[in-house]
């Protein structure tokens, strides 16, 4: 296990958080690769879109990982300029975690989950790792994230 991987489990661990964590042998990076790694569909599988605001802060928009997160929808529901994607470099230093292998939670950031997110009981996320991904609940996972629910897909 990686230090990306124990991290995230030790935080699900010290937090009480109810879900599971899966590490693989194939690559979960993609939503693709992911869905094939864990023999689930893409329509179980959420990716999170790192943002940064004008003040430089972090914002995470949860999408399911067919859609495309709407850098205008994301700006609207805050009621803020047009957010920026995050630089991979932004990615590892405010999440703590490679690109390809964040999770939904478990960092300082703003999080807005999509509406369709929300119709699943159950989704997969980012594990810490390329190779990794955790199972939990959409409303555990909203509690957690303290998520604002809405839609920010395209």
């Amino acid at each position: 296990m990686d230090i990306y991987e124990e991290k995230i489990k030790s935080y699900m661990r010290n937090n009480e958080i109810k879900g599971e964590h899966m590490v693989f042998e194939s690559s979960c990076h993609s939503v693709e690769e992911a869905a094939i790694s864990a023999n689930i569909s893409i329509d179980d599988i959420v990716k999170n879109i790192c943002m940064i605001n004008e003040d430089g802060e972090l914002i995470v928009a949860i999408v399911k990982g067919e859609d495309r997160a709407s850098t205008t929808r994301v700006g609207k529901a805050l009621g803020i300029t047009r957010p920026r994607i995050a630089t991979e470099e932004e990615v590892r230093e405010k999440t703590g975690y490679v690109c390809g292998g964040v999770p939904s939670f478990g960092y300082k950031a703003i999080y807005l989950i999509d509406s369709k997110v929300m119709e699943r009981e159950i989704v997969y996320t980012g594990g810490g790792s390329e190779s990794s991904l955790i199972k939990i609940s959409t409303d555990i996972l909203k509690e957690i994230n303290n998520g604002q629910v809405t839609r920010i897909r395209k």
